[in-house]
């Protein structure tokens, strides 16, 4: 073997050397790239969930209770004890010290007891007042009199409290009064509750924001109202901000410590899936790393742990790690859509692989009289088969290589996914190595025959049967697995097996349905129709590869077109979810608007959820806990038209608008299918209490039972966001909310419509929202929620791959397709020459080779259009795409029909071509050209 020969051989393979190279390049580009870019995605939207819920509350927190009993007399260093929660931090180690930040502190304290002045309006029970010292609160405030509590109290003055407005009207004070106010014993230290004297420096209204501030906070603006557990009547529960030293005054009075509170923020940037990771650890350790830090002996008064924070004595201290539970859904949802991933890559890998072999099946049929000329003369099969790989090894080397540093020059950088060089050293030695085992099988030692030729094809015969029938039983058995478990590295290579399961039916089929052709061809006078299905059906097995390839190819082309149609519709039904209508607000409580809250150009309506306990009247069981909806009809009606829940709800609750006559004759409700089962035939009782009333009981009349499809309306979104899931659902009228007390536990819900495109805009629906329920309320707009699902890192990752892995498949596919028709002509023009000897005209010739890639065409067509449909239907039960779209149920598959119809067309297009350029060529061809073929 010399030099002089290798580079002969070569340039005469340099076009399907070039096409290996092509193949390699390409592939171990995406191991270098494909990894970091999807890791970059997987980035986007950890960070993405992580500032979401980082804008509604920190995601990790720090509390502790400070002693102030140690000394004599009572004393508290406030401001020393919020300053040291920058210190606290210091026992995170490695990355999780850099990551997490202290973003500020807060403290609490417990309901006290007002004892003056009195409340005006109806008697209540008790009167419960909370106190908070909030710095983040300033911004969200405007005080209409007075001022904000001082952080440093005049000598001589009592701690100051301010009050928003509809609290310091439900008390009957304002700027300048006095509170008296009686706090909880400390057990072991007091034989009697400290009392307290505050000043009310100033009154304020919240003002309008985007943020989640009030998330949980809604008492600061409104107070809330609950029944009395041991006493008949009703609690006013109100809650007031007090300045920084407030504390330090309220410990020389006697009061036990108030729970302090350090917000943390994770700081995510760059590889934060990784940054992420790196935070679990550390912060599953955080609690007992404070603990050895900062805390050592018992306190003698609670027995507890003592700990000492900024030169305080404090009880012991509690991490709220909310950014774990966060990660490890955010894991699960990350896994789903991998799985997802790998059905596109090992398609891709599939498709790639056949090229490769009909490039080296197309190579070595070039070769084949040298190969033939020097297995005559001596030539060894190792000899043959080193010859061909020092032909093609150093190209695919030099291509894998140029590939890899390709991939890595435009992988992004600083992203939690890394090349795989492994990967792409696999791809490479997988492209290597088939050259050699087919060159081995083409220039092998022919077996003598030693049978008979029919005892031959009987075994060929029966191999292939066996081979088919392995084929199909390990397509069925994977199709099992990857419905009972899911996808993984392995199972997502079924979709090539029901690809291949698919072209070998189709193989099957081709002489029934060719010989259903040939019955009247063989009638008819022309030659062209019997002629050209007789080859179509002979050259079948040997398009085989070809056939695989395209089935694969728009198998997989489909597929994605349905996810990302199923995603891209089922993103509508998401964000319809999630706000109920155009837009939705939320607020804690029974929120009441004025009659006239409604905007020109806006249609609202209300929700009021309750939690109660419900009395089955046929056989007393009690059900707890229920949630109650109370709803206008009308007014649903009016906010989704088309709604089946607006439309049950309608029919089914109008009725009499007399609140005692609903309350006499039992409200109309209509039940979720496990309350009905709870309760078969009677209705329900509760046992409600209204300020200033006599218990009573309430009666719910069930007059029906809502469907799966009623449950699922997006007009019950927003309010079925806050029920815990199994929880039993009660419907009923707006009477209702006239009927049963405020709860501080429930909640209210505007839905808002737009009657005009102004009214339509984000900033008019949040201003309408924003006056009809405060400025505390969460609003949610279809349109934001919309635009955020869409722009989601991993939903655009899985679009991107997706779209990606198709064109190149495609292109793959193409090559391939182009190859194995290289392949195979020489067979049919051979057959179309010798035709013409006969006497054949070149329309009849052209019409021949039209005829004899038909077949290929149609049943390319068929097979790919139904591997794309019966993949998502195979698996159903494992294609989860509720991560993608939100929503309480998976998304209906819809299948892409528009590029179905253009992806079937086209290769149909492109075999027809092919046919239509070999007539060409065939008419050209001279008598001793078309002589020679025959």
């Amino acid at each position: 073997m010399t030099r002089r020969l290798i580079r002969r051989e070569s340039r005469g393979d340099l076009p399907l050397l070039a096409c290996l190279a092509a193949v390699v390049l390409v592939l171990t580009a995406l191991c270098a790239w494909a990894p970091a870019f999807a890791g970059g995605q997987e980035d986007r939207a950890l960070r993405q969930r992580v500032e979401a819920s980082q804008a509604q509350a920190p995601l990790i927190s720090l509390s502790t209770t400070p002693q102030v009993f140690t000394t004599v007399p009572p004393a508290l260093d406030t401001a020393a004890l919020l300053d040291a929660g920058p210190t606290l931090t210091e026992q995170l180690t490695g990355p999780a010290a850099r990551r997490v930040t202290v973003t500020g502190g807060s403290y609490d304290y417990e309901q006290a007891s007002l004892i003056s002045p009195r409340p005006p309006g109806p008697a209540y029970a008790a009167t419960q007042l909370s106190l908070s010292h909030l710095p983040s609160a300033r911004v969200h405030l405007h005080y209409v009199s007075g001022q904000p509590p001082a952080d440093r109290t005049p000598l001589g003055t009592p701690p100051q409290v301010a009050l928003s407005q509809a609290t310091a009207r439900a008390l009957g004070v304002r700027a300048g009064s006095r509170l008296t106010v009686q706090f909880t014993k400390t057990l072991g230290v007091q034989s009697a509750p400290p009392h307290a004297t505050l000043l009310v420096s100033g009154v304020y209204r919240i003002t309008a924001t985007r943020d989640d501030f009030w998330s949980g906070r809604e008492t600061l603006d409104q107070p809330s109202r609950y029944p009395a557990e041991r006493s008949a009547g009703t609690v006013l529960a109100v809650r007031g901000l007090v300045g920084l030293d407030a504390a330090d005054l309220l410990a020389g009075a006697g009061v036990g410590g108030p729970r302090f509170t350090w917000q943390l923020r994770a700081d995510l940037s760059g590889a934060a899936l990784d940054q992420a990771r790196a935070l679990t650890g550390p912060l599953s350790q955080y609690g007992a790393a404070l603990d050895e830090a900062l805390c050592q002996g018992v306190d003698p008064i609670t027995s507890d742990l003592s700990c000492h924070v900024g030169g305080q004595p404090t009880g012991p201290l509690l991490v709220i790690d909310s950014l774990t539970p966060l990660l490890t859904a955010f894991t699960a949802q990350d896994q789903q859509a991998r799985r997802l991933a790998t059905f596109a890559v090992d398609a891709l890998a599939a498709v790639a692989l056949a090229t490769v072999t009909v490039a080296i099946r197309l190579l070595l049929r070039r070769r084949q009289a040298q190969l033939r000329l020097q297995r005559a003369r001596g030539a060894s099969t190792v000899r043959l088969v080193l010859l061909r790989c020092a032909v093609a090894w150093p190209v695919v080397v030099i291509a894998g290589l140029l590939g890899w540093a390709a991939g890595l020059a435009l992988a992004p950088t600083g992203t939690s996914g890394s090349p795989q060089p492994m990967t792409a050293a696999l791809v490479t030695s997988s492209v290597a190595l088939t050259l050699p085992v087919m060159t081995w099988l083409a220039v092998r030692e022919p077996r003598r025959p030693g049978r008979l030729r029919r005892s031959r094809r009987n075994i060929a015969l029966g191999r292939r049967v066996v081979l088919e029938l392995t084929v199909l039983t390990a397509t069925t058995a994977g199709v099992v697995a990857l419905r009972s478990q899911g996808p993984d590295g392995i199972l997502g290579a079924v979709p090539v097996l029901v690809a291949l399961s698919v072209v070998l039916v189709l193989l099957r089929c081709y002489p029934f349905v060719l010989r259903l052709v040939l019955r009247p061809a063989r009638r008819g006078r022309g030659t062209v129709g019997f002629i050209g299905a007789a080859r179509a059906a002979h050259d079948a097995p040997a398009t085989g590869l070809a056939l695989f390839v395209l089935v694969l190819t728009l198998g997989t082309a489909v597929f994605g077109g349905l996810v990302n149609r199923t995603i891209d519709d089922g993103l509508a039904t998401g964000a319809a979810w999630s706000t109920g209508a155009d837009a939705s607000a939320t607020a804690a409580g029974t929120v009441t608007p004025a009659a006239d809250s409604r905007a020109t150009g806006t249609r609202t309506a209300l929700q009021h959820r309750y939690t109660v306990d419900l009395t089955g009247q046929a056989d007393g069981a009690e059900i707890s806990p229920v949630a109650v909806i109370a709803v206008d009809p009308g007014q649903l009606a009016a906010i989704a038209p088309k709604s089946p829940l607006a439309a049950t709800v309608l029919a089914r609750l109008t009725g009499p608008t007399n609140a005692r006559a609903g309350a006499h004759s039992g409200l109309p409700s209509l039940l979720s299918p496990d309350l009905r089962a709870r309760e078969r035939t009677g209705g329900f009782t509760s046992r409600v209490v209204r300020a200033g009333q006599r218990p009573r009981d309430l009666v719910f009349r069930p007059v029906g039972t809502l469907s799966a499809a009623e449950l699922r309306d997006p007009l019950l979104g927003p309010v079925t966001a806050q029920i815990a899931a199994g929880t039993p659902l009660l419907i009923t009228t707006a009477d209702a909310a006239r009927l049963m007390p405020p709860q501080s536990s429930g909640s209210t819900v505007l839905l808002l419509k737009a009657e005009t495109p102004a009214a339509g805009e984000p900033a008019a629906l949040r201003a309408e929202a924003s006056r009809v329920l405060g400025p505390q309320a969460r609003i949610r707009v279809r349109s934001e929620t919309s635009s955020a699902l869409q722009t989601d890192g991993l939903t655009r990752g899985l679009g991107t791959l997706y779209a990606t892995t198709s064109i190149l498949a495609a292109l793959s596919g193409l090559l391939a397709l182009v190859l194995e028709l290289t392949l195979t002509s020489h067979e049919r023009s051979r057959t179309t020459s010798f035709l013409r000897t006969l006497g054949l005209g070149g329309t009849a010739a052209g019409a021949l080779h039209f005829l004899q890639l038909l077949p290929l065409a149609l049943a390319s067509a068929v097979g790919g259009i139904l591997v794309g449909l019966l993949e998502p239907r195979l698996m159903a039960q494992t294609l989860d795409l509720r991560q993608f779209t939100g929503g309480p149920a998976q998304p209906a598959l819809h299948t892409d029909f528009s590029l179905t119809v253009a992806l079937v067309a086209g290769v149909t297009a492109l075999i027809l071509a092919a046919a239509v350029t070999e007539a060409v060529l065939a008419r050209r061809r001279g008598l001793g050209a078309v002589l020679r073929l025959a």
